[in-house]
């Protein structure tokens, strides 16, 4: 059995609608595939019907809110990690934390191309990207990812160095010294 997982807030911007379209194409080429998605949030009942109409209700698991000291457990249940993001200004300009987190953790993941992703993920080095808003490209992506192994093993190891090379503190707040250095002064 393969897992596809998101853990997260579940408001409409995150596209979770998406994924649960995108699972019937996914399982005429892989039927042991099933969906985690960990979180709650507004969409949760929305979702919920959804997959009762995909009719796919019994290949989703909802397991609710997690624990904190739980999370990293429901990530390495998880093949992959998908973050199918709607495109819209609060996407492009902010960076979400929770793929960072599935990247430090060694995860693959694979997110819409929208702005707070892109500034993330090196498409087919650190993640995969696929386009926004379109279920058919979520389908592609997990597909192509499922199918080759020796593909996750090097995004697994990418995504993790580039946590542990560019997105650490010291890094985070390198770029800070010079303003405070300059208020300082005044």
């Amino acid at each position: 059995m393969s897992v596809i997982g998101f853990i997260g807030s579940f408001y409409s911007y995150e596209g979770l609608d998406l994924l649960l379209a995108a699972l019937p194409a996914i399982l005429t080429d892989r039927p042991d595939v099933r969906i985690l998605l960990a979180g709650g949030g507004p969409e949760e009942a929305n979702l919920r019907a959804l997959a009762k109409t995909l009719d796919i209700e019994h290949k989703v698991v909802f397991a609710g809110r997690v624990p904190n000291h739980d999370v990293s457990r429901y990530y390495s249940m998880a093949d992959a990690m998908v973050y199918p993001r709607r495109a819209m200004r609060l996407t492009e300009l902010v960076t979400p934390l929770k793929p960072l987190e599935a990247m430090a953790l060694g995860r693959v993941v694979l997110a819409s191309d929208v702005g707070g992703h892109r500034e993330l993920i090196r498409d087919d080095d650190t993640g995969i990207l696929f386009p926004a808003g379109d279920a058919t490209a979520v389908a592609d992506a997990v597909l192509g990812v499922l199918r080759e192994p020796e593909r996750v093993a090097h995004l697994r190891t990418r995504a993790r160095q580039f946590v542990e090379q560019e997105r650490n503190w010291a890094k985070s707040v390198s770029g800070y010294c010079d303003v405070f250095e300059r208020l300082v002064r005044r």
